[in-house]
C-alpha cells in the first residue's frame, strides 16, 4: 500500500511540473511560429481554416518588436488600428487560439510609452 502512495505522489509531482512548465512556455510554443510581418498582421482575417489568424506572430511582436518605451503612436503605425482601446491600454485580436479567444494587450504609461506587452486569454 505504501508503494502505491509513493507512486501516486510521484505521478502528481510530475504532472504538476509538466503543467507549470507548459504554462511558463505556452506563449512561445503556441504564439511563436512566425516572425512578425506587418502586411500579414494588418491584412489578416479570421476564417474557418485560420481561426488563430494573428497568433503565430504574437510572441515575436511581444519580445522583439514592441520594446518598453516605444511611443503609442509608433505602435499604432506598426500594428494598425487596435481592436479595443482605453486611455492607457490597447488590445489587438489574435483570434481563437488553443481553446479560447486571445489578444495582444499593450499597456502604456501617462506619457504614452509602452510599459508592457502580454498575450491575454478571454
Amino acid at each position: 500500500m505504501r508503494l502505491v502512495s509513493v507512486i501516486s505522489a510521484l505521478i502528481a509531482v510530475l504532472i504538476t511540473i509538466a503543467f507549470f512548465s507548459w504554462w511558463a512556455m505556452k506563449d512561445w510554443w503556441v504564439f511563436g511560429d512566425r516572425p512578425f510581418d506587418q502586411v500579414q498582421w494588418i491584412t489578416a482575417q479570421p476564417s474557418d481554416a485560420q481561426r488563430c489568424y494573428r497568433g503565430a506572430m504574437a510572441y515575436d511582436l511581444k519580445t522583439r518588436v514592441l520594446r518598453p518605451g516605444i511611443p503609442r503612436e509608433m505602435v499604432t503605425a506598426i500594428l494598425g488600428r487596435p481592436t479595443w482601446e482605453d486611455f492607457q491600454q490597447i488590445e489587438y485580436d489574435l483570434g481563437h487560439c488553443l481553446w479560447d479567444t486571445h489578444g495582444l494587450s499593450l499597456q502604456f504609461n501617462a506619457e504614452n510609452r509602452l510599459i508592457r506587452a502580454r498575450i491575454v486569454q478571454h
